[in-house]
């Protein structure tokens, strides 16, 4: 099993394959100029991606060429050192010249879509009026979300019907087990889309078993019902209010949530709460909520789908990993 990355660990750092979450990339083609590396910085137009990409990798192969037909002169030409390949993460503008390449070239779209996930080093981007955080609170990672925006990028070359399968029901076109899966993404991105699916997607599903659980105790009442069920249910899984919760959260983590609260800012404000309750909640009391998340979200699932995709979320995985 992967190793797990721990709530509160923020991924970032050294080691080789977290290097996804450098910051800085090559600006977009489709927007700016390309500047190509080693020519002056001279710049040219970019008509598209592919034409800014192929002229990148002409020059470096004009470079390479006349390194090499001086390499037996006195003044041989000195090149900057090139970063190891397994170690070399594309910028955004290049992964997506490569999916569709691949699947130009005969590769099924599912694939390229998970071997650019692999690859992405973004842990949020912002396009038109849309924001994507791929990475929520530097811990959990949404991988739907970035196949969502890879996917746009391939209109011409996906089944419309195939995307909305994907993304609005989770149903995958391949059959790939749990383990191919992690290996398509890689350890480090597995590991984090594991801390997605329990810190928010059974938190969720426990959010909501609990209200459902308030709305038939109240109709069970003779009289009098409780309105407001999200209180009452912050109260009960939480310990408090919501609106102590929100500011708690504010004093964490620096961030306001108003009346009007995004959903990227709600998933990174579940996702605290995931780890609140770790800390605060004894080892019988966090098993037993768990349990309650993940029976309501494997009912919910079913609905719409065979079976799980891409992790067997379980009671002893979730030990294993937060006990």
């Amino acid at each position: 099993m992967p190793e797990p990355v721990e709530p509160g660990k923020r991924l970032g750092g050294g080691g080789r394959s977290l290097g996804w979450l450098r910051q800085g990339s090559v600006p977009n083609a489709r927007r700016q100029a390309v500047t190509v590396p080693r020519l002056g910085q001279a710049k040219f137009p970019a008509r598209s991606r592919e034409e800014a990409l192929a002229l990148c990798l002409l020059c470096r192969r004009i470079i390479s060429t006349m390194a090499s037909a001086q390499a037996g002169s006195a003044e041989p030409v000195a090149l900057e050192p090139v970063e190891r390949e397994e170690a070399y993460l594309p910028a955004v503008d290049e992964v997506v010249f490569r999916m569709r390449q691949a699947v130009a070239d005969g590769q099924h779209w599912f694939e390229a879509v998970l071997d650019a996930v692999k690859t992405w080093r973004q842990p949020s981007e912002t396009i038109g009026e849309r924001t994507f955080e791929y990475l929520v609170l530097g811990e959990a990672f949404d991988w739907l979300l970035l196949a969502e925006r890879l996917l746009d990028e391939m209109p011409d070359l996906v089944p419309p019907g195939e995307v909305d399968a994907l993304i609005f029901e989770n149903r995958w076109p391949l059959d790939l087990d749990d383990a191919e899966f992690a290996e398509r993404v890689g350890q480090a991105k597995h590991s984090a889309h594991l801390n997605y699916m329990y810190g928010v997607l059974v938190e969720e599903a426990l959010q909501l078993s609990i209200e459902e659980e308030i709305h038939k105790e109240n109709r069970n009442r003779p009289w009098g019902q409780d309105t407001r069920v999200d209180e009452t249910m912050f109260e009960r899984v939480y310990g408090k209010p919501r609106i102590e919760l929100f500011a708690l959260y504010y004093e964490e983590t620096g961030t306001f949530l108003r009346g009007d609260v995004s959903l990227a800012s709600w998933r990174s404000f579940t996702y605290w709460l995931f780890k609140q309750r770790l800390k605060r909640q004894d080892k019988a009391r966090v098993a037993s909520d768990t349990r309650k998340g993940l029976a309501q979200l494997t009912r919910m699932e079913l609905a719409v789908s065979d079976r799980r995709h891409g992790a067997p979320l379980s009671e002893t995985d979730f030990a294993a990993r937060y006990g």
